[in-house]
């Protein structure tokens, strides 16, 4: 008896699982520069230099990752023009992107001082943890236009499924890292502000590989008739729309996990440094799940584009199978495996022995984190932008901030994981609820146009 692959699924299959390994090494650019970071931090005598940068990385994860909503629309946007086949429209959505980025990028270097001022009033730490974390802080914020262009340059790259630049971006990203991390901290002795400057520099010659690509592989005909249509009123505030929902999403995302790592740090350095570890697991897992989402985000986009309706609940399928399988790959490892994975992090012996404890937690929150991501991919892909956004709300509403309190009042460390858990588990079954109505109105009227929210209400 052969195993045969139906119809549907052997149609994307292999494309899918492309364009997913490159969008999975490609969104690990970010937790991998804060993992790499630590590594190195945590193994220097002083202890307060892994604290703080765990704190001032704390500022960045905040802005940054909550800024990703730049990836994930021109994602969307650059595939659904794909499937459409209008490529100026592709340059449209890079360029409007583009602008975009750097006029927030301008407005984060010109507001850095009142960023940090505020940031680190608000968290919690010693002062030389603060310290340390401040050095961090005003190495790395240079790096801020370098970052925010790349989150449109992958999206975009990948909207068009041009796997092979944002495979060398990231290599040049992540691999420089390490090695400015190497010298600048290891070998030079500039602790937590080598750790900033590293991070800054290897972001910027990813940015150049990005712009090199761009210049030589641009259709230099287009691009009047695509700046023109840059300010259009109505495609641009389509664009901000859409930006604004998802923007909202990853605000109250990024909110849960700030409030957590602060909690952690209010119950001391130990705690905020075993907690900080864990969470740098937890988001490469949740970064490299990410890329999976991203890849059925573009698929979803492009064959709604197209109009292929029928292939939009499989690719969905696939990518809750393969993200839920890499969310315990990283869960379990950390489980049966702790001494080997914690070596590489810290040296602290106390450090080691107090993640063990934890760890556990990061079965039930990768996993419930890695099926709602791949429904959140879903409807970014069909661009409905509110449900992320009432999905996210209603998880930290309803399912993050009750037992926060409760931990703060009674300063448990294991109440303020199990929130995380919580916000994750009310967000999957929100999710699961619209995608279930979603369907449900796909079947009747026989065209997933109609999930748009722009043309109907789900």
């Amino acid at each position: 008896m052969t195993f045969s692959i139906p119809d549907q699924y052997r149609s994307f299959l292999p494309r899918f699982y492309k364009l997913a390994a490159v969008a999975v090494l490609s969104n690990m650019m970010v937790p991998l520069a804060g993992l790499c970071d630590a590594a190195f931090l945590g193994h220097l005598d002083n202890i307060n230099y892994l604290a703080g940068v765990i704190l001032g990385g704390l500022l960045f994860d905040y802005i940054y990752r909550i800024l990703k909503f730049l990836r994930n629309s021109t994602n969307t946007l650059t595939a659904n023009a794909v499937g459409q086949d209008d490529e100026t429209a592709v340059l449209v959505a890079g360029l409007r992107c583009g602008l975009i980025a750097l006029a927030i990028a301008g407005v984060i270097l010109l507001l850095q001082y009142p960023i940090h001022q505020f940031g680190f009033a608000v968290l919690s730490g010693s002062g030389d943890v603060k310290g340390a974390g401040l050095e961090y802080f005003n190495a790395r914020i240079w790096g801020a236009p370098a970052v925010l262009l790349n989150f449109v340059l992958i999206g975009w790259f990948l909207g068009r499924e041009m796997n092979g630049i944002v495979l060398l971006m990231s290599l040049i990203g992540n691999g420089t890292n390490v090695l400015f991390d190497y010298l600048m901290i290891w070998q030079w002795g500039w602790e937590s502000t080598g750790a900033g400057v590293a991070t800054a520099l290897s972001q910027y010659l990813a940015l150049l590989v990005g712009l090199v690509a761009v210049a030589l592989g641009m259709q230099w005909q287009l691009l009047r008739p695509a700046w023109a249509q840059v300010m259009d009123r109505q495609g641009l505030m389509s664009a901000v729309v859409l930006k604004g929902n998802i923007l909202v999403r990853f605000l109250a995302l990024i909110s849960a996990y700030a409030i957590f790592t602060n909690l952690s740090a209010s119950f001391g350095v130990g705690t905020l440094a075993e907690n900080g570890l864990l969470l740098q697991i937890a988001l490469l897992s949740q970064f490299t799940v990410q890329g999976v989402g991203m890849t059925a985000q573009t698929l979803i986009g492009n064959f709604k584009g197209k109009g292929q309706t029928a292939q939009m609940l499989p690719v969905l399928g696939v990518a809750l199978v393969t993200g839920l399988a890499i969310a315990l790959t990283f869960a379990l490892s950390a489980v049966f495996f702790p001494e080997a994975i914690f070596k590489l992090l810290t040296s602290h012996t106390e450090v080691s022995q107090a993640m063990q404890q934890s760890v556990g937690w990061l079965v039930p929150l990768l996993s419930l984190t890695a099926a709602a991501f791949m429904l959140e991919s879903y409807f970014t892909g069909i661009k409905d932008g509110a449900t992320l956004r009432n999905g996210a709300i209603l998880g930290f509403a309803v399912g993050f901030m009750p037992l926060t309190l409760l931990a703060m009042t009674r300063q448990s460390e294991y109440l303020l994981w199990s929130a995380l858990t919580a916000y994750m588990g009310v967000l999957l079954a929100f999710l699961t609820y619209r995608l279930v109505k979603t369907h449900q109105l796909l079947v009747a009227d026989g065209d997933a146009v109609s999930a748009d929210p722009a043309q109907t209400a789900v």
